[in-house]
């Protein structure tokens, strides 16, 4: 037992290092899977790496890498553009087509920070130029990112799926998806509705009108956005082409999407020499890193039978429903200060003695607590939110802070709590 317990000791102290200084929690992961592994539960090398998650690691590679691929090409930039044309160019429902957009890219696999990445920047622009409130913009665009999170070819979404399914108990890909989905549009609606008409009051500064479109205005007025005129190349065509390939093989054909990715993205890298040595650039390392060690150091604890002596303990504590609910703030308040994939990693298996019981539905609380952990991502500690943060234009830097931080702490208050009495309550009775 006190072998166990200086695993769990370790493993929140590298969440609280890993927040209060600038280093990747995976690589403290890997370590401690060696140190504590091999001086507290006498594992050898072998039984260590048996951890280390191969087919992960090649899906994230692979996925990251075709994107940088479709970003340098412009393919990213074609995809809002087309959005905006369905929308007409009405600036106030170009929320509504960023939204969509995340949602696409991190159903189609893309990081959900660097989904966030690609579109806040655009968003920002379209609050500063049309007067658009950029709380709104942002969150919507991290909104979306998170609904396409677990699709079954989204990291986060295999993730979760894998560590279930591991422990014996089935989960379908659909209905967690499709949860994140609705629960994340319902947070989106809702925030454009609050939120679209505190436009104005937000900047201290006039854009340049430069747009073409007229004298910009806010409080949700429909101004008129003149989409650029985007000549699409061939090798635009050709990425296209490559995402629908992926789509089809992956979930028509079962095979392997990390491996589908790359090669897609090696094709279309040679047919692109100008952007070829960038594309490697455009790899998530410090999100595999991250991925990598955590999946590592967890599976020490399965292995030891830390998981389940800590899980056991909780399910000890009284009503299902009542550590379910815990389990969700817990890890809505943590992920609001540090990585939702390494929170992800970390608790989810702590549940599985919980669901084994049969008294909770399975697809309730892991997706309750999936949304919960990530929905969070709103913090500016967090990258979703820093981006936001960072990106804003025209706006009092303290006073958009504080605005963040109230959102945030709305959603880390309300969410928890809003996902365990969607999902969870309901299929207890």
């Amino acid at each position: 037992m006190s072998s166990q317990i200086i695993a769990i000791l370790v493993l929140g102290a590298m969440f609280v290092v890993a927040t209060m200084l600038p280093i990747n929690i995976g690589i403290l992961a890997l370590v401690a899977s060696f140190v504590v592994g091999t001086f507290a539960f006498g594992l050898d090398e072998k039984e260590i790496f048996a951890g280390f998650p191969v087919s992960l690691f090649i899906t994230v590679v692979g996925v990251t890498y075709l994107f940088s691929v479709a970003k340098l090409n412009g393919t990213i930039d074609l995809l809002v553009e087309g959005g905006i044309r369905l929308v007409r160019g009405r600036a106030i429902l170009v929320p509504w087509v960023l939204f969509a957009v995340a949602a696409t890219l991190t159903a189609l696999g893309t990081f959900t920070p660097a989904a966030v990445a690609l579109l806040v920047p655009i968003g920002m622009s379209f609050a500063f130029t049309y007067r658009i409130s950029p709380l709104m913009i942002g969150m919507m665009v991290i909104c979306g990112a998170h609904a396409g999170a677990f699709s079954p070819m989204a990291v986060s979404g295999a993730l979760v799926y894998g560590i279930v399914v591991k422990s014996g108990l089935t989960i379908s890909h659909a209905a967690l998806f499709f949860a994140s989905l609705g629960f994340n549009l319902l947070l989106a609606a809702g925030t454009y509705v609050l939120l679209r008409r505190r436009g104005e009051e937000s900047f201290h500064e006039r854009p340049d009108d430069k747009t073409g479109a007229g004298e910009p205005t806010g409080g949700g007025v429909a101004v008129a956005v003149r989409p650029k005129t985007i000549a699409v190349t061939w090798r635009q065509r050709a990425t296209l082409a490559a995402l629908v390939v992926l789509v089809v093989g992956a979930l028509a054909f079962h095979l392997q999407i990390g491996f589908l990715a790359l090669a897609a993205g090696a094709v279309l890298a040679l047919l692109d020499r100008e952007n070829l040595g960038k594309a490697v650039e455009g790899i998530s390392w410090p999100t595999i890193l991250l991925v990598a060690g955590m999946v590592t150091y967890v599976d020490v604890l399965e292995s030891s039978g830390t998981i389940d002596w800590v899980a056991h303990g909780a399910v000890g504590l009284g009503a299902p429903l009542l550590v379910a609910l815990v389990l969700c703030v817990i890890v809505g308040v943590t992920s609001a200060f540090a990585s939702s994939t390494a929170i992800l990693t970390a608790t989810i298996p702590m549940a599985i003695p919980l669901l084994l019981t049969g008294s909770l539905p399975t697809v309730g609380v892991v997706a309750a607590m999936a949304i919960s952990t990530t929905i969070v991502d709103v913090s500016p500690f967090s990258t979703n939110g820093a981006l936001v943060l960072a990106n804003a234009r025209g706006v009092d830097r303290n006073r958009f802070y504080r605005q963040v931080i109230n959102y945030t702490c709305v959603i880390v208050a309300l969410g928890p709590i809003a996902a365990w009495a969607v999902l969870v309550l309901p299929g207890s009775f």
